[in-house]
């Protein structure tokens, strides 16, 4: 689910085409001239080859014999890697991102802190309380500090549910989460700790109706925040934004 961290020639051919695809310059079913491509990008036919396997690890492209290397409809691409997301808000697709997020949370989240607030542990309440206070200490510090403050509270939570599987929900929702908070917080958005702060105090007490009516009070939060960033209406956008 993670973005590619390849450097050099290669890499820059799998930005290049990464993007000409998502942006919908090459279309399903389009093939790719390698030859032609390399000509176009100057790069060899290695480097080529090697960006190809990356772009097909990604959904982006595959090959058959006869056909040759050709464009995947996008029902195929991994939509949760955060090079698809980053090349679909570059082509500004960033609201569309953030609405199919929202909606996955919103499932998602409030279940989560409610069995948080029935099975966890004092090492979870640790966690957590260790995690507001990196929230606050990053508020000002810039969005990098205060994305990473929020993606390290967001991972307690999960783990505090004591699930495997909703533990690792981190991976699906990390890449489109940066992509929100680095829009909020480069703005002057509320502090965002209370919110936070309400849904760890219902977590310590056990309580878990109250978990997730603070999860789902946070998610509204955070789809005004987001709404007027992308200057869009969350009432007639169904909240197409995502939460903190």
């Amino acid at each position: 689910m993670s973005g590619y961290s390849g450097r050099g020639v290669h890499g820059q051919v799998v930005a290049a085409l990464g993007a000409r695809i998502v942006s919908g310059e090459l279309g399903g079913g389009d093939v790719i001239d390698l030859a032609a491509l390399g000509r176009d990008l100057e790069v060899s036919m290695t480097a080529l080859r090697e960006a190809m396997k990356v772009l097909a690890a990604k959904g982006l492209v595959a090959a058959r014999q006869k056909r040759g290397t050709y464009v995947r409809d996008r029902e195929h691409w991994n939509l949760l890697d955060s090079d698809v997301i980053r090349w679909r808000s570059e082509a500004g697709d960033t609201a569309a991102v953030l609405r199919d997020l929202a909606e996955v949370r919103a499932v998602v989240e409030p279940a989560a802190a409610s069995m948080a607030a029935l099975r966890r542990d004092e090492h979870d309440m640790a966690e957590l309380d260790a995690a507001l206070a990196a929230m606050a200490d990053a508020v000002g510090q810039g969005a990098a500090a205060e994305v990473a403050a929020d993606l390290r509270w967001h991972r307690a939570m999960l783990r505090a549910t004591h699930n495997e599987m909703l533990a690792r929900m981190d991976v699906f929702i990390e890449p489109a989460l940066r992509l929100r908070d680095a829009l909020v917080h480069e703005t002057d958005a509320d502090d965002p700790v209370p919110s936070h702060a309400d849904v760890v105090e219902a977590v310590r007490r056990r309580d878990p109706e109250a978990a997730a009516a603070a999860v789902t009070s946070l998610l509204d939060k955070a789809a005004k925040d987001a709404a007027g960033v992308l200057g869009t209406n969350d009432d007639t956008e169904e909240k197409a934004t995502v939460s903190e």
